[in-house]
């Protein structure tokens, strides 16, 4: 057993120089700035790919291939990968080393590229490595759009992967954005020594199953993050208190409609579930302003 983790050890630490001399000899320095740490493990690379259920007629999008150890396994499995790279001596060489007509490298900002023009009406996935800096703003993207994909399979921090799958009273604002879209479940977690440069923290891969549609949608679906937002601003308050401040509407109004919706007003936002401020939203209908 010794010899088989010191045998590991050897090939991940190849990898890793592997990858800095690829990385140096480009010009790349990895941005703290953006949160790039890139993943040269090719079994966590497998593992990732293999949970997506990927088939030969699938569309992948993949954020930050960077080297493009993961966009080469997806597109072995995948119909056509569209890989999104924001570096453009990253683009260029992938463009330049990628083997695959299937896929396509698109150099543009992720959280600014126009997806619905590269997807078009097709379902797609999207399976990704996601910097850590913009994780929770890429996935908050996607999900909000009208055309979201049918699954995520991400990588991220594993506190942030901790804090999407809570439930209550461990409730936080992004685990309610996510939770109101899909299910999201935590695969595995990932050592820090898959990565170049090696992050200070764990991270974990995490599976989120859109739902063909969500339970609310134009005006309620504005009112009921407005609340959402509204109920987490001040977290130490109870609800009532909280909601009152953050919509500028009388209390009792506040309380009232908690108490409609079967929600105690000295609750704290943290212990609702998605299902609970779904109940609040209805509660309190998709104009607020009515109650001012």
């Amino acid at each position: 057993m010794a010899r088989i983790r010191s045998t590991r050890r050897t090939g991940d630490a190849q990898a890793s120089s592997t990858f800095r001399d690829r990385l140096a000899e480009l010009g790349v320095q990895p941005s703290k700035a953006r949160g790039q740490n890139f993943l040269h493990d090719a079994n966590v690379v497998a593992r990732i790919a293999r949970a997506a259920d990927l088939g030969p007629s699938d569309l992948v999008v993949e954020v930050g291939p960077g080297l493009g150890i993961l966009t080469r396994e997806l597109a072995r499995l995948a119909g056509e990968v569209i890989a999104i790279e924001v570096d453009p001596h990253l683009a260029d060489y992938l463009r330049r080393s990628l083997d695959a007509d299937n896929v396509r490298i698109i150099e543009a900002d992720a959280l600014q590229v126009d997806l619905d023009a590269l997807v078009g009406d097709r379902p797609y996935q999207v399976v990704a490595n996601l910097p850590y800096s913009i994780a929770a703003a890429v996935l908050e993207r996607l999900l909000e759009m009208d055309h979201r994909p049918q699954r995520l399979v991400i990588m991220v921090q594993r506190e942030v992967a901790e804090r999407i799958v809570a439930r209550p009273p461990h409730m936080s604002l992004l685990a309610v954005a996510v939770q109101f879209y899909g299910e999201p479940k935590i695969l595995f977690r990932v050592g820090t020594g898959a990565f170049v440069p090696r992050p200070r923290v764990e991270s974990a891969v995490l599976r989120i199953d859109v739902k063909p549609e969500p339970p609310l949608t134009g005006a309620d679906r504005a009112a009921f993050f407005t609340l959402v937002r509204a109920g987490f601003s001040q977290r130490r308050k109870r609800l009532a208190n909280a909601l009152a401040d953050g919509l500028d509407l009388p209390k009792t109004a506040v309380e009232e409609r908690l108490v409609a919706a079967g929600i105690d007003p000295d609750r704290r936002a943290e212990t609702l579930a998605v299902e609970e401020w779904i109940d609040v939203q209805r509660s309190f209908g998709a104009d607020l302003g009515d109650l001012a």
